[in-house]
C-alpha cells in the first residue's frame, strides 16, 4: 500500500554539455527496473568555447534545440553539470554535531582559503558524507564550488530551448553516479573509470556506495583533432567532421593515429600515477573507459595493447530496457559517450531534490 501511495518523482532529462557535442539521456525507473525512454548526441558545429567557457552562445543553443528535438519527449526538468579549473569539489573534515547553520558558517571559512575567488562570485555547496575514517573525531563533509559565470551561461541558454535546470551538479561527480547506479559491481569492488571527453580525461574511482577519487586532467580528443587537421591538411572543422561521420582517408589510422595514442597514454598513465600517489593505492588492472574516445574502435584497440591493463568500455544502458522506438545501432555506437549524461538522469531517483 505504501509503495501505491508514494509519490512519483518527475524524469530528469540528463544533459551533459560538451564543448564539442551536447548528450541528453531520458531514464525511467520501474522498481528495480531502468527503462531507457529517449537519448541524443548532437555535435556544436562551430569552437563554441574557450577553455569550458561560453563564447558562440548561438552555437551551443541550437545544438541544444536539436537535442530537444531529437528527444521527442514533453519533459521540461533538466539536470545539467559543470566542470574545469573553476570548479573545486574537496572533503573538509568539520567537527560533529553541528546544526546546519554552524556548518555553512564552518564551511564559509573553510571555503575561503580553499577558492581563488571571491565567495560572493561562486555558488557554493555542501553535503556532510558521515564520520571520518581519516581524521578521528570528526566528519567528512564535501564541499562544492563553481564560479557562477560558468553555472548562469548554462543556465541561461538551457532556458531558452527551453528546459528547467532543476539540478547542477559536477561531471566527476555525475560520472560516480552513472557507475553507482549502472555499472555491476559488488559494494567492495573497486571502479575506476577514465572520460576521455573532446577536452579533459576525468578520472572517478568508486568503492562502497562512494566516490573515492576524482579528477581532471586538461587533454582530450582535441588533440586527435587537431593532429589529423595538421597531418591530413584539412580544416579543423572538416576533420572533426571526418572523424564523426568515418570519412577519413583509410591511412589515417596509420599516419595520425598512433601519434596521438602515444600521448594519449602517456596522459592516462600520469593520471594513473597520481591516482596511485594521491590515495596510497594499488595501480588498478582494470578499467573502465567512457566518453568520446570509448566509441572510436581503433583507438580503444590501441590502448588495449599499450596500457597492459583489462579494459572495458562503459555502456550504462547494458542492463537496462530500451524503448523500442529507439536506435539501438546509434545507441550501440554511442553508448560510452553518454555515461555522463546518464549519471545526471540518474537524479530523477534522488527524492531529496524536489
Amino acid at each position: 500500500m505504501k509503495s501505491l501511495l508514494k509519490k512519483k518523482l518527475p524524469l530528469i532529462v540528463g544533459l551533459d554539455i560538451g564543448t564539442r557535442q551536447i548528450k541528453a539521456v531520458l531514464i525511467e525507473k520501474t522498481g528495480d527496473t531502468y527503462t531507457l525512454q529517449g537519448f541524443a548526441c548532437e555535435a556544436i558545429n562551430k569552437v563554441a568555447f574557450n577553455e569550458r567557457e561560453i563564447r558562440d552562445y548561438e552555437a551551443v543553443s541550437l545544438a541544444l534545440k536539436k537535442v530537444q528535438k531529437a528527444l521527442k519527449t514533453k519533459i521540461k526538468l533538466a539536470a545539467i553539470a559543470v566542470s574545469g579549473t573553476s570548479v573545486i569539489s574537496k572533503v573538509v573534515h568539520m567537527e560533529p554535531d553541528q546544526t546546519d547553520f554552524e556548518l555553512e558558517g564552518q564551511i564559509e571559512i573553510e571555503a575561503d582559503s580553499l577558492i581563488p575567488y571571491p565567495l560572493d562570485e561562486v555558488y557554493l555547496d555542501f553535503e556532510e558524507l558521515g564520520t571520518s575514517q581519516s581524521h578521528t573525531g570528526k566528519v567528512d563533509v564535501l564541499l562544492s564550488a563553481a564560479h557562477k559565470d560558468l553555472v548562469d551561461s548554462r543556465i541561461t541558454l538551457v532556458r531558452e530551448v527551453p528546459l528547467e535546470p532543476k539540478v547542477v551538479d559536477i561531471e566527476g561527480n555525475a560520472l560516480g553516479n552513472a557507475l553507482a547506479a549502472f555499472y555491476p559491481a559488488a559494494p567492495e569492488e573497486r571502479v575506476c573509470c577514465i572520460n576521455i571527453g573532446a577536452s579533459l580525461l576525468q578520472v572517478c574511482v568508486w568503492q562502497d556506495h562512494k566516490i573515492i577519487y576524482s579528477k581532471e586532467h586538461n587533454f582530450g580528443m582535441g588533440m586527435l583533432v587537431q593532429d589529423i587537421s595538421v597531418i591530413q591538411m584539412l580544416e579543423r572543422d572538416e576533420a572533426e567532421r571526418q572523424l564523426l561521420d568515418k570519412t577519413l582517408p583509410a591511412t589515417w589510422e596509420q599516419e595520425t593515429l598512433p601519434i596521438f595514442t602515444a600521448n594519449l597514454v602517456q596522459q592516462m598513465n600520469r593520471a594513473l600515477q597520481m591516482y596511485v600517489s594521491t590515495t596510497h593505492a594499488q595501480r588498478p588492472e582494470k578499467l573502465l573507459l567512457a566518453g568520446g574516445g570509448a566509441t572510436l574502435p581503433p583507438l580503444v584497440e590501441a590502448l588495449k595493447q599499450d596500457l597492459g591493463l583489462d579494459i572495458e568500455l562503459f555502456d550504462p544502458f547494458a542492463a537496462m530496457s530500451i524503448n523500442d522506438k529507439l536506435d539501438r545501432q546509434r545507441l550501440s555506437e554511442v553508448s560510452p559517450q553518454l555515461a555522463i549524461a546518464a549519471g545526471l538522469a540518474s537524479r530523477s531517483f534522488d527524492p531529496w531534490h524536489i
